[in-house]
This record gives structure tokens, C-alpha cells and sequence, in this order.
């Protein structure tokens, strides 16, 4: 299959991109999605030094390495929030401030309109080859979290009168509508990974997300089917209803218990790997994902983006668990038939 397999390189910002690279291209990947964090892809210096995208180009192809997205999670997130102390230690210093929550969201809103022009200017110093197998030519793509002025009001008590709920998706469309305008203009997709935390978190919520944002063309998503699978959300309907908007696919694999545990779906304030946790996430094919049905409804859909392994499997070294997930994601990302089985019965 054409497909690029890539390595999401969030969960390696402990690298330096000149140490990173040649990891990724001795594990075998085609490309990376760069996260905006850790030095790996810097938004002001792209809008601010003229040859910075041309350098990293360079960079790239110094190890044969593509990329076809860039992820701006932590900053993303920040836009929508209710801002506490924990976006400190995720924001940069000069998106964080003095951390008066409406100067956060107003600079992370600012960040995210800087990145849509980061992007393009990133995607049209491309190599021609890379614009060609973009997921969408001639389109930036940009992954990452929205962040929600109603998270916080799942599964409460007292109980939540539907007016909050109305009023925090308009909250939410307010501040990313203008956002997505920029995006819009400058030939880009904003992509959000459906997650929980997040204004979309499963299919009806990701419903009414498009609902108040009125549909609009910039906004896509960044599929992970990890983060429907341990909730009980089909994710595979979720490809088949959003399917034209899916920009760029995370592939992460995620276990959930057969038998009950001690801390269930809501995690029970444990950490990843803890022994009593209902679920977890895993590297790819050793969950319960199933992945060739997600193949498989790609080809039907016609996605020829790439496949980007996000690494977050506690339990595993993360060189052998990212090579072990490249290496199932090259066997199981088979073409399409072009001819049905039995045409050769056929008479003309």
C-alpha cells in the first residue's frame, strides 16, 4: 500500500530532533509527525526566520524522512479550557503569561492562528513528491485538541441543565470559529483527535461540535481508535459517519479488561500501568483494536493519508514498542482488490 507510516514525535520530546531522526529512520518509519513542542517544530521561528522551513526540509531528507502533518496539542487545548494550574507545565512561557485564564485562552487562540500560517508556509517548502501524497493536496494539516468549557460537567451531580451544556458548545464556537476562519485562509485543516477531555469526545458529541461550529470546512479530524474503543464507542461507525473529514490517522492500540476492576472506565485517579486500571493503552496489535477493519473502511473510504503510530504503551520499551507497531501497521495496511473475486467467472 502507499501509505506513509509515520512516528508521531510528541512522546519523544525528550529528543532533539538531530538525535530523533536517525532513531526513526533505523526503526524503519517513512516519515514523522512533528509535534509543536520540544524543539521538533517551532511555530514563531517558521513565521519569523526565512530559511527555518527550508532547514528542516533539509533536516528530513538528510534521513529519507517525510511528513505530512504537524501536531499542536498542548497549545490547542488551552483555547476552550477552563485554565488551573496544570496548563502551566504544558504551555510555552509566553502563551502561559501570567496565567490569568482569559489572557491564556486569548494568547493559545493567537498560537493556534500563528500555527495555520506556520503550516502552509512549512507545507509549501515541501518537496514536490510531498505535496503530491499530502492526505489532502495542497492542504496544511494541523492535529491536535480543542480543549472544552464542559468537561468538567460529565457525569455530575447536581444535575446538568441542558442550558450549560447548549451554552458551553457556543463558548466553544466563539472562541475556534475565528481560528478556523484563519485556517480556512490559509488553505489549511485544523484536525482534532476525538478525545476524552476534549468539546468531542465520542459520536454524539462530536455531532454536536460540528453543529456549533455550522459544518465549517476547516475542521476535521485526527483519528485515534484508542480513545473510543475502553469508552464503548464504535469507532469504526465513527469512520464510516466522519469519514470525509478524517485528515490524518493516529494508530494506537488500547486493551480493556474482560473481567472487573477495582478502577473502571474513569481510571479511578490511577496512573497508566497500575495493575488495577480497567484499561490502557498498548502498543498496536497488542490491544483490542481491531485494526484491519479499520483497513479495511480506509480503502473503502478512499484515505490515502498516512498511518502515524503514537506511541504510549507504559508497559514497553519505546524503540521495541514503535518498531513492533511499524511493523504490524506495514503487514496489515494491504491495497484494495481492483477487480472483484469472482470476475473471472464473468461472460461479456
Amino acid at each position: 500500500m502507499s501509505r506513509a507510516v509515520c512516528l508521531f514525535t510528541g512522546q519523544w520530546a525528550d529528543l532533539p530532533l538531530e538525535k530523533l531522526l536517525p532513531k526513526v529512520k533505523s526503526m524503519g518509519f517513512d516519515g514523522v509527525e512533528l509535534a509543536c513542542w520540544g524543539g521538533h517544530f517551532d511555530v514563531q521561528r517558521a513565521l519569523h526566520e526565512s530559511d527555518y522551513c527550508a532547514r528542516l526540509w533539509d533536516l528530513l531528507k538528510l534521513h529519507g524522512l517525510s511528513c505530512y502533518a504537524i501536531s499542536t496539542h498542548l497549545v490547542g487545548q488551552a483555547v476552550a479550557d477552563r485554565i488551573d494550574a496544570r496548563h502551566e507545565a504544558i504551555l510555552p512561557p509566553e502563551v502561559w503569561g501570567d496565567g490569568d485564564p482569559d489572557g491564556v485562552r486569548q494568547r493559545a487562540a493567537q498560537e493556534m492562528k500563528d500555527t495555520a500560517r506556520a503550516a502552509r508556509l512549512f507545507f509549501d517548502a515541501a518537496p514536490d513528491e510531498i505535496k503530491e501524497a499530502l492526505a489532502r493536496p495542497g492542504k496544511a494539516v494541523v492535529n491536535g485538541f480543542t480543549g472544552s468549557p464542559i468537561w468538567h460537567l460529565l457525569y455530575s451531580f447536581p444535575p446538568v441543565p441542558p442550558a450549560m451544556i447548549d451554552e458551553g458548545y457556543q463558548e466553544f464556537a466563539k472562541a475556534w470559529k475565528p481560528i478556523l476562519d484563519v485556517f480556512e485562509q490559509q488553505n489549511a485543516l485544523f484536525a482534532l483527535e476525538v478525545h476524552p477531555s476534549e468539546i468531542a469526545f465520542d459520536i454524539s458529541s462530536t455531532r454536536r461540535t460540528l453543529e456549533a461550529i455550522e459544518g465549517h470546512p476547516a475542521f476535521g479530524f485526527n483519528y485515534d481508535p484508542s480513545h473510543f474503543g475502553y469508552q464503548g464507542v464504535d469507532y469504526l461507525a465513527f469512520l464510516e459517519e466522519f469519514g470525509d473529514r478524517v485528515h490524518n490517522c493516529h494508530m494506537k492500540d488500547v486493551w480493556w479488561s474482560d473481567q472487573l476492576k477495582e478502577a473502571g472506565v474513569f481510571g479511578g485517579h490511577t496512573d497508566f500501568g497500575d495493575r488495577d486500571r480497567y484499561w490502557d493503552f498498548r502498543s498496536v496489535g497488542r490491544g483490542k483494536v481491531d485494526f484491519e477493519g479499520i483497513i479495511r473502511l480506509l480503502n473503502r473510504l478512499g484515505y490515502r493519508g498516512p498511518l502515524s503510530v503514537e506511541w504510549e504503551d507504559s508497559g514497553m520499551d519505546r524503540i521495541a514498542g514503535a518498531t513492533e507497531s511499524l511493523e504490524f501497521l506495514k503487514r496489515m495496511d494491504f491495497a484494495p482488490s481492483a477487480t472483484a473475486f469472482d470476475s473471472a467467472f464473468a461472460k461479456d
